[in-house]
This record gives C-alpha cells, sequence and structure tokens, in this order.
C-alpha cells in the first residue's frame, strides 16, 4: 500500500509541476533577439550575447532559467570578430568588425553532429548575395514544401527592409528580392525600420512575423506578412497586415525580435521575445527574454496575445 500511495504522490506531484510550470523571463539578462527549438528532449535557446555564441539547453522551460550556458564560438577574425548578433540553431547569425556596427553580415556555423550539444562547430562561410553584397542582419530561414529560402534584413536608403532569396546551399543563395519596407506610421517609431524575421505556419498558411521601428525608444513591435500568392520570389506575393500583431503591455516594454518554436508533441506553437523593463528601452543587453503560447483567430491568423505579467504562472509546452 506504502508503495502505491508513493506512486500517486509521484504523479500528484508531476501534475503540480507540469500545471505551475514556470515564470518570465526565462532569461534576465543578455536576452535579446532569442531564439528557441525543441529537440530530442530538450530545448536549445540561443540569444544575442554581443561577443560570442551560447547554447543553453534543459528538458524543461523552467529548467532553462538555472542552465548553464555553452559557449560554441567565438572568432578572432576582424571581419566577423564583433558584434556578434541574432544566432539561431541553423546555424546562422550576423557579424562585423570593431568599433562599428557599419559592416554586419550573414555567417554560417557548422556543426559536426545531429545532436545540438554534443556538436563542435566550425565557420561554414559568409553568405553573399549576389545582387545585394551589403549590410545584412537577422537571417532566418523560411521553409516551403522541399525548398527553402533565407529572409533577412537590410538597409536600402533611409529604410531598412525585409528580403528573400532562394537558398542553393546551406552556405549560398540566388538574387534577394525586397518583400517590406516599413512605409507604416508604426513602422518608423525612430527609425523606418522591419528586422528580426520568424516564419510561422499553420492551416496551410505562412507568414512572417518581423519588428518593426527602432530598437532603441518607444516603438519597437511586432509585425507580420502573409504569403498570399504564388512566388515568395515576388514582392506582390507578400501581403502586410495594416497593424501590429504585438505591443507593449503588462510592464514589458517594446517586445520584439521573436522566434516561434514546436512543443514536444508539435501540437502547439510558441513564441519566444525579447523585452525591456522600461521605456524608452535600449538595443543592449538589458533585455530580457520571454515565452509563451500561441494561439488562433476563428479567421485562421495566429493570435500573440499581449506579453503576460512576469507574475503569471505559464504550465510548460506539452
Amino acid at each position: 500500500m506504502l508503495k502505491y500511495l508513493c506512486l500517486l504522490l509521484l504523479a500528484l506531484l508531476g501534475e503540480s509541476l507540469l500545471a505551475f510550470g514556470f515564470t518570465n523571463p526565462i532569461k534576465s539578462r543578455n536576452g535579446s533577439d532569442p531564439f528557441m527549438v525543441y529537440h530530442e528532449g530538450y530545448y536549445y535557446l540561443t540569444s544575442t550575447t554581443w561577443s560570442n555564441i551560447q547554447i543553453t539547453r534543459a528538458t524543461t522551460i523552467a529548467g532553462l532559467k538555472t542552465a548553464s550556458p555553452k559557449v560554441i564560438w567565438t572568432d578572432g577574425t576582424s571581419s566577423r570578430c564583433c558584434n556578434m548578433w541574432a544566432p539561431e540553431i541553423h546555424c546562422y547569425y550576423s557579424a562585423g568588425t570593431s568599433g562599428t556596427f557599419d559592416n554586419q553580415r550573414i555567417h554560417v556555423l557548422k556543426g559536426s553532429s545531429n545532436t545540438i550539444w554534443d556538436s563542435s562547430w566550425s565557420y561554414a562561410g559568409r553568405i553573399t548575395i549576389p545582387n545585394r553584397d551589403v549590410w545584412s542582419i537577422d537571417a532566418t530561414v523560411l521553409v516551403l514544401g522541399s525548398t527553402r529560402y533565407l529572409v533577412y534584413s537590410s538597409w536600402e536608403g533611409a529604410y531598412q527592409c525585409l528580403y528573400i532569396a532562394q537558398m542553393t546551399s546551406a552556405t549560398s543563395v540566388g538574387n534577394a528580392v525586397k518583400i517590406s519596407t516599413p512605409t507604416l506610421s508604426w513602422e518608423q517609431v525612430g527609425a523606418n525600420v522591419n528586422e528580426g524575421p520568424a516564419a510561422i505556419y499553420h492551416g496551410g498558411r505562412t507568414w512572417i512575423v518581423f519588428s518593426a521601428s527602432n530598437c532603441a525608444g518607444t516603438g519597437y513591435k511586432l509585425g507580420r506578412l502573409e504569403l498570399t500568392g504564388l512566388n515568395p520570389l515576388s514582392a506582390s506575393s507578400w501581403t502586410k497586415y495594416g497593424n501590429p500583431i504585438f505591443t507593449s503591455a503588462n510592464g514589458n516594454y517594446e517586445p520584439g525580435h521573436n522566434g516561434f518554436f514546436l512543443s514536444p508533441s508539435s501540437n502547439q506553437i510558441w513564441n519566444v521575445y525579447h523585452a525591456s523593463a522600461t521605456s524608452p528601452g535600449n538595443c543592449d543587453g538589458s533585455r530580457y527574454t520571454l515565452v509563451q503560447p500561441v494561439s488562433w483567430n476563428s479567421d485562421g491568423t495566429p493570435n500573440l496575445g499581449s506579453p503576460l505579467p512576469l507574475s503569471s504562472n505559464i504550465a510548460e509546452p506539452v
């Protein structure tokens, strides 16, 4: 009888822990530009730490808060030594030269193993855009059928825009096409900016959620494009929604540069993003990482809700 009581107690305790889950933030310092995946029993988190690339892993979201990060890459090469931004576990990241942000480009690391944590990482190359070999950041991968596309941010005059290029390999792409220019008022607070693209798929539809306005100031927020045409390499195939999808709330200011990841069952989509505790916000390591679930509107579009209070108990993904 004691054995069965113990088993029952353990089962109830497990359900209680799952129900409690975690509270945000899951990374309180240098939590900018987060990216997460769930792979083979672990959550993996990266974010901008400025001088290197780190990965943290844990079997639960709550566990990420206390897990020790692992530095997987540093680089002394002058052209890519510094300003390491927005790493994603593909593994793409932005980097440039010391003392300026003007020389940022997209770079690629290669892992030695299919197991993320066990990999040793080597430099695979810089992605050179054939028709626009200029300042480029925030690369992510859009998957449509068997074809992969690189989506990223780059300046054109006074506008920081979103571009797309078809990938021909992990380190090479075709010509890029501009698919979004920050022309709406909520995209122009402090600067004309579209950056940090993140793909989300549901019900046979595809969206790119992006960050709009200057990361410093009071305007940073998320907007979205939807692929409504047949050719993703045509700007006319992308429709921008007229209003932002995610804005400051509950003491979390200037939320942005998000990513999406699947739960262990793959039945839930979750949003990982950064925010600031004060407004105006800054483009620095004071930003922290938050996680919360995505829901869906009756018309099939994603509903990110609002940033939840840091006091909210969020159940672990299932």
